[in-house]
């Protein structure tokens, strides 16, 4: 059908929440004597800080950036150990976080036909590590970072350099991402995009509409197959044929 769009060529994936389990990192909070809350707090302002670098035409590494605003928000908190300690606790737990199951549906997206990407606003490293521990690391041809290019994500020249290390246009790629915000930049003709705020959280009205929030391709890459997947994978083998109807694989 000469309507039909084709199965993305490269699917690329966020890593922080989208692939990564952000639970036991709560956990280390509550840990060195803070709230679990002041995680989301960290890691909201640690972004917040990062994206103003990248639009004043700097930038600065994940772990630098993490480091600093954690003292910042453990200054006024009284811990049961050193602040350097403290610090040093939750990091180490953020480097050691887990998907929340074996992402068994890489496999499937492979076996669809789909290349398999990661960018990441961290280090290719913790990546590496996080598939590693999963047991996927083998269906993922390229752990890219945004410390490469020196932007951001959603900077649009980040989404432009992991293009260019795939060997593809931007159009030929979609994304997958839990923060509404990291789809923002990727817009253009055949640029798809999946997203999902989580269960009961809207998607802000300032944020663009992923094709799906239904995420189910997310859900293939953290939580594995559900029963029907060898059905799914012949509708994506057709989708990318361009014999499916279109809706295969678009929920």
């Amino acid at each position: 059908m000469a309507d039909t769009p084709a199965l993305p060529e490269v699917v690329v994936f966020d890593v922080n929440e989208t692939l990564s389990d952000m639970s036991a990192v709560r956990a280390r909070f509550s840990d060195v004597g803070a709230t679990e809350q002041l995680a989301g707090l960290w890691f909201a302002t640690l972004l917040r800080d990062a994206f103003a670098l990248t639009a004043a035409g700097t930038s600065e590494r994940f772990a630098v950036i993490a480091d600093g605003m954690l003292r910042t928000l453990l200054a006024g908190v009284e811990l049961d150990r050193d602040v350097d300690d403290a610090v040093q606790h939750v990091m180490s737990g953020f480097r050691a976080r887990r998907a929340p199951r074996r992402p068994g549906g890489a496999a499937l997206m492979r076996a669809a036909g789909a290349r398999l990407v990661t960018l990441t606003n961290g280090g290719a490293s913790v990546a590496e590590g996080l598939l590693t521990r999963a047991g996927v690391g083998d269906q993922f041809e390229a752990l890219l970072s945004v410390e490469d290019p020196g932007l951001w994500k959603p900077a649009p020249g980040s989404y432009r350099y992991a293009a260019s290390r795939c060997g593809t246009d931007i159009a030929a790629m979609m994304l997958v991402a839990v923060h509404p915000l990291t789809a923002t930049a990727p817009r253009g003709p055949g640029c798809a995009r999946r997203g999902s705020t989580g269960p009961g959280r809207p998607i802000p009205r300032t944020s663009p509409r992923p094709m799906s929030r239904r995420p189910r391709w997310r859900t293939w890459a953290v939580h594995g197959a559900p029963r029907a997947a060898p059905t799914r994978v012949t509708s994506a083998a057709k989708w990318k044929q361009g014999t499916a109807s279109p809706g295969s694989c678009t929920t």
